[in-house]
């Protein structure tokens, strides 16, 4: 199992006495231990304050500083501010005060941080036996704690408006000359020196004198200038200053090798940005491919804990996702799950997601396609946190979630799932900063992909380029169960090529955005032309399957904003195409028409589908794109679902009315099964399914069959390994469950009723002795292995299908 971080605050070591410490420490041992002794390691990260800490260290352990002590913001926003801009400047509240957590809270000083790092260690090797680390944050905002340097004595670094104007620390930044004296600069700060310079040497001394192990760069430092917002310093929500990509980039790699010059050798981790590479190359000219191969010894970013705020989980699968197709040397990728919170009065895991487990069995059914075919998950899992607002340690939440952290990480993919996602690391990067740019597309291609997971797109699988062209190469049938999703390829790229040849020889794509660039060989085949480009409030029309509404119905107006969406609709159908391209939907303004999504069949079987799409939101002065208003404007990214009917597969949605959210799903393969992983924000909604198998029928669940398709009643959370599929003319409800073994040499067996002449196909366990199952008629009267068994044949390699079952039938390996 990956590593474990628990990551608590001081709030709990408010008695300096060492046995109180002592007890702590031992009560977050004995809370977490079986993740511990499932672990490969085990860390702390601990939350002492804001990074001021480090920035004030003079050396001397007798110091106090400003700890976080606080419920509300750390530092506390000026009279008629406030950290938050859609507040009232006379709003009493979190965000615009703090109260301290406990009666009196006690001082701290540099000794007593000193100790409570060396006890946690000792009391690890001592309970566990293992040998702890412990890292030490550096946030840039006003959060956790005040800050006499960030906010009084040099403001100077503070230009990023985050939480409030003149808030949020600049990476970039360089600081006027002070007197005072530093651990690092005991005769002062130089005027003009950068920030990473003096941080790099103060975090030098801070992480070695009082035995910390890393650091942790809080909340996107390091990686943008500011990074919570869909406009910065390159994008301001009309246009794209390309420009400056190069300054803004030269700045912030600047701070990486400043700081790495002065603090060469303890390991950087970091939180990373609440958005996605592509978001955050075309908003903040943030250069993560040259952070990964920098040389900075550092890790990729873990998913954001945002959606636990905002319910945006497509933003945070998105942004993991692009975050992991490329990877920093040594490969490695942490998950973090939000439990608790020391300084917001919540704790998530009870509040936030009402006990229910959807942030993780979501993220963690992310696969990524490592170069060699491959896949690989997490190396760590990050607590954040264990401890309260009030310093407190809820007994209930670490059972509670440890039970599922272990269902996900046992059920964890181990191959391609139904989608993968052919992620353009290197290509966005090439269209940010390279000549001429194309900076409209990165922008659009993140946002376009996060709303669509966001509208139920099942996605759940991520390779760079690079690493797709490796792995094809590696196995060539790597990719052959999963559709490719990504954008039209460059004409004459490798990527064109190896695309071009996996459809050709039976793989199956999905492209989306503009084609432009696209290879004439692509354009031949999907038979389209690129013509002027339509934008601006159009009229939509789709001949594809859609979802139901009880109420209402889908409007057939739309709006392409060009800036947004990588440019217009600028393709149609060439003279003359043959009835092998089908032309799914089209987008138009009455004078003319264009094409917005084609699919192709080659020799009769469906092979390529393209999505033209637009991101049907707006920007305007909030962190997020405000989305189209669902009862006037018809939403482009919700065709990415419904053209998957092109290849035999429908997930359509049965929901009360259009403003009512769509639920997120995800498919994953593990074991040869599939695994479904759901979070439904309204259980009025049903799903109306089916893939090439067949039904779906999953593990412990009632599918109503009918029309050739299952229904199936949504529960808010759900995570299901689906092994049977079903194909029968007759409707009615068809079950599977788990059933007894009840015989030696039996591993597991699943029970399926309702069936009527039906074909049952089976998708074999690869953990199983032997891979071919065993299918018997089942009654209460025969004892179970006993039953009449119908004949199955292997269709294809590990899916197994019977004929003519009807009633109950058990299914043993």
């Amino acid at each position: 199992m990956p590593r474990l971080i628990l990551e608590i605050s001081l709030k709990p070591f408010f008695d300096p006495s060492d046995g109180a410490t002592r007890a702590v420490c031992g009560e977050i041992l004995r809370q977490w231990m079986p993740l511990i002794h499932d672990a490969s390691s085990v860390a702390f990260l601990l939350w002492a304050a804001d990074g001021s800490e480090i920035l004030d260290y003079t050396g001397r352990m007798e110091d106090r500083f400003e700890w976080a002590k606080w419920i509300g913001v750390g530092s506390e926003p000026a009279p008629g501010k406030s950290a938050v801009g859609n507040l009232r400047h006379d709003a009493v509240c979190l965000h615009t005060r703090h109260w301290p957590y406990r009666e009196n809270p006690p001082e701290m000083t540099y000794g007593r941080l000193a100790a409570v790092v060396r006890t946690l260690k000792e009391e690890t090797r001592r309970l566990t036996g293992r040998e702890a680390a412990v890292g030490a944050p550096f946030d840039p905002g006003p959060e956790f704690a005040e800050s006499s340097f960030k906010y009084k004595r040099h403001r100077e670094i503070c230009s990023g408006n985050a939480m409030g104007g003149g808030q949020w620390v600049n990476c970039a930044a360089r600081l006027k000359g002070d007197s005072r004296a530093y651990a690092g600069f005991p005769d002062g700060i130089p005027d003009g020196l950068s920030l990473g310079r003096f941080l790099g040497r103060q975090s030098q001394r801070f992480l070695g004198d009082l035995g910390f192990d890393y650091i942790w760069f809080s909340n996107g430092f390091g990686y943008a200038l500011e990074a919570w917002s869909v406009t910065g310093e390159i994008f301001n929500g009309r246009e794209f200053n390309t420009k400056a990509v190069g300054e803004v980039r030269k700045s912030i790699l600047g701070f990486w090798s400043d700081f790495r010059e002065e603090c060469p050798h303890f390991p950087i981790e970091a939180r990373g940005s609440n958005l996605s590479t592509g978001m955050d190359l075309s908003s903040h000219g943030s250069p993560v491919r040259e952070i990964y191969n920098g040389g900075f010894n550092t890790i990729a970013p873990p998913n954001s804990p945002w959606a636990a705020i905002n319910g945006d989980y497509g933003l945070e699968l998105v942004g993991w996702m692009s975050h992991i197709a490329e990877l920093p040397p040594g490969g490695a990728f942490p998950f973090r799950f939000y439990i608790n919170d020391p300084w917001w009065l919540n704790s998530p895991w009870l509040d936030r997601y009402g006990r229910e487990p959807h942030d993780i069995y979501l993220p963690l059914s992310v696969a990524r396609v490592n170069a060699d075919a491959t896949i690989s998950g997490p190396a760590s899992l990050a607590m954040l946190t264990v401890d309260d607002s009030f310093g407190r340690m809820p007994g209930e939440i670490p059972p509670e979630v440890m039970s599922h952290l272990r269902r996900a990480l046992a059920d964890f993919p181990d191959e391609p799932g139904l989608l993968t996602w052919i992620y353009p690391f290197a290509e966005y990067h090439e269209w940010t900063f390279g000549t001429p740019a194309r900076i409209n597309e990165v922008f659009f291609g993140d946002w376009f992909m996060r709303s669509a997971i966001n509208q139920g797109f099942p996605l759940n699988t991520v390779v760079s380029t690079e690493g797709f062209l490796d792995a094809r190469a590696t196995r060539p049938g790597f990719f052959d169960k999963t559709i490719l999703v990504c954008p039209a390829p460059d004409a004459g790229s490798r990527l064109h090529e190896a695309l071009y040849q996996h459809i050709m020889h039976g793989g199956r794509a999905i492209l989306y955005g503009p084609l432009e660039h696209a290879d004439p060989r692509l354009l031949d085949l999907l038979q389209v032309e690129c013509v002027a480009p339509l934008s601006g409030d159009l009229t939509i029309g789709t001949s594809l399957p859609r979802d139901l509404l009880r109420e209402g119905a889908f409007p057939r107006a739309i709006k392409i904003r060009e800036h947004l969406s990588g440019g217009g609709a600028g393709n149609r159908l060439k003279p003359g195409a043959t009835d092998e391209s089908e032309l799914l939907a089209t987008v138009g303004d009455g004078a003319g028409q264009r094409a917005f999504a084609v699919a192709r069949k080659i020799n009769g079987e469906p092979r390529l589908a393209w999505v033209r799409g637009a991101l049907c939101e707006e920007v305007t002065d909030q962190q997020l794109p405000r989305k189209d208003d669902p009862a006037r404007w018809f939403s482009a990214e919700r065709l990415m679902r419904w053209v998957l009917a092109h290849f035999g597969t429908s997930f359509l949605f049965e929901k009360p009315t259009l403003p009512t959210p769509d639920p997120l799903i995800l498919t994953a393969r593990c074991r040869n099964a599939l695994y479904f992983s759901g979070f439904t924000p309204s259980t009025n909604t049903r799903l109306h399914w089916r893939l090439p198998e067949g039904i779906p029928v999953p593990t412990g669940c009632d599918v109503l069959v009918g029309g050739g398709h299952g229904t199936l009643t949504l529960p808010r959370v759900w995570h299901r390994e689906c092994r049977v599929f079903i194909e029968q003319d007759a409707p009615g409800e068809v079950s599977c469950r788990e059933f007894i073994s009840g015989q030696i040499g039996v591993t597991r067996r699943l029970l399926v009723r309702g069936l009527v002449k039906a074909t049952l196909a089976f998708l074999a366990d690869t953990t199983a002795p032997s891979r071919r199952p065993q299918i018997q008629k089942h009654d209460a009267d025969t004892y179970p292995g006993f039953g009449v068994p119908y004949a199955c044949e292997e269709t294809a390699p590990g899916l197994w299908r019977a004929t003519g079952v009807t009633g109950e039938a058990l299914i043993s390996w």
